[in-house]
């Protein structure tokens, strides 16, 4: 019987013959345009003749007329997927199928199986809202009668082949299957409303405190006060736990965001930074524009300047026409700085008596110049001359400069 154990198959069923006429395979035109119905106290009632049919027959198919009749029973509390798979199978049996589904009460569930989450009412209206439902029995026998079978025109019995144990029997079906009206199903391993109240048991602070949440109070819940405290300051705690895990993961995700975008700046300072060394080293490099530009202006600089007279060279300048040597003449010392200070004195009083004027060369002649003039340009030309001519002489315009500047003084 489905939903009087653990991992009970569903058996299928037959469509109603009042309904309209079904396709192959036993599906309804429209069958979830409204729910299935509940079978009448009086039995299935037709004008049609009801024979005896066999598996074959029923495999082959049967008259739109008369679809073949298949009853599945049990308890269905927390109706589930494991239910529906079951009622499934027991639809798509034959081609044309009426699934008849019977659903105990719970006096008798109470009885023989124990007490259940769902209460007879509930459990009716599950099963004629399921998809696969054609009928339902309210209030059905534990075990199955022939009088109940011929009442509901039953032609066969869906459900799992393991023999079920219950109400002194060692299998409720097994006159069902020595009279050829049983078809096996399969069981839905993994789900059982035993399953599901295992769960609820198992977890059971976890869901008082979900009900507790949600408005109920500890009287429903059957709650003591010290536990109600209890539940609501676990409340409480997994409720800052999840505000401070919400924290974290924002700040987590903030800090990525930062990271990410210092990186990113660090990117492009790099970026830019190389591309300024470049563009420096470009500009300011020994093959440089800069380079260039301060070695052009210095060529042309050399090239405005004049040039200095060469050493020995005449030059009415005092910067020009003086040596060093020349200028500290008129201060050189005594000539031996050893006699005594006797033959100074007389020295001194010499000179005071008899000043002479200083030494003052005669300017040079015209022929003295000419020849000098000469002399600084055949050096020039042997590589002879100072630093600063070197320096000067790149450029062919400062070739005629000097040459000019010894004519003028020539003249």
């Amino acid at each position: 019987m489905v939903g009087r154990r653990k991992n009970s198959s569903r058996a299928n069923n037959g469509l109603q013959a009042q309904q309209k006429t079904p396709r192959r395979g036993g599906h309804r035109k429209q069958t979830l345009k409204e729910p299935a119905v509940f079978a009448k106290d009086t039995g299935y009632e037709t004008d049609v003749h009801h024979e005896k049919l066999t598996v074959a027959q029923a495999r082959r198919g049967t008259s739109a007329h008369r679809p073949v009749r298949v009853y599945a029973d049990g308890i269905f509390d927390l109706f589930h997927s494991g239910h529906a798979r079951a009622l499934m199978q027991a639809k798509t049996l034959f081609p044309n199928t009426h699934l008849i589904v019977g659903v105990c009460s719970d006096k008798l569930t109470h009885k023989f199986k124990g007490y259940t989450v769902m209460q007879e009412d509930e459990r009716y209206e599950a099963l004629i809202h399921c998809r696969y439902v054609d009928e339902v029995v309210r209030d059905a026998p534990w075990t199955l009668s022939p009088e109940f079978l011929h009442k509901h025109k039953i032609d066969f019995v869906a459900h799992d082949d393991i023999p079920y144990t219950s109400a002194g029997s060692e299998d409720v079906y097994k006159h069902i299957k020595e009279a050829g009206m049983f078809v096996a199903t399969q069981r839905t391993e993994g789900i059982s409303t035993s399953d599901l109240i295992t769960r609820i048991v198992r977890d059971y602070d976890v869901y008082v405190r979900r009900n507790l949440q949600r408005g109920y109070t500890a009287r429903e819940l059957n709650v003591g006060f010290i536990n109600e405290k209890k539940y609501r300051l676990q409340n409480q705690v997994d409720k800052m736990k999840e505000t401070v895990k919400t924290v974290e993961e924002k700040s987590k995700h903030f800090v990525h965001s930062v990271e990410e975008k210092s990186h990113d700046l660090i990117h492009k300072w790099e970026e830019k930074s190389r591309e300024f060394i470049s563009s420096f080293l470009e500009l300011f490099g020994p093959d440089g524009a800069w380079h260039a530009i301060q070695e052009r202006s210095g060529r042309v600089l050399q090239a405005l300047s004049p040039y200095t007279s060469p050493r020995g060279s005449p030059s009415n300048s005092p910067t020009r026409g003086r040596s060093p040597s020349s200028r500290l003449q008129w201060f050189s010392p005594p000539s031996s700085p050893t006699s005594s200070p006797s033959s100074f004195r007389k020295s001194k009083a010499s000179t005071l008596q008899t000043p002479s004027p200083p030494h003052n060369p005669s300017p040079p002649s015209y022929a003295e110049k000419s020849s000098s003039s000469q002399k600084s340009k055949i050096k020039y030309f042997s590589g002879q001359t100072t630093s600063s001519t070197k320096a000067a002489s790149d450029s062919p315009i400062n070739v005629l400069i000097s040459m000019t500047e010894g004519d003028e003084e020539d003249q």
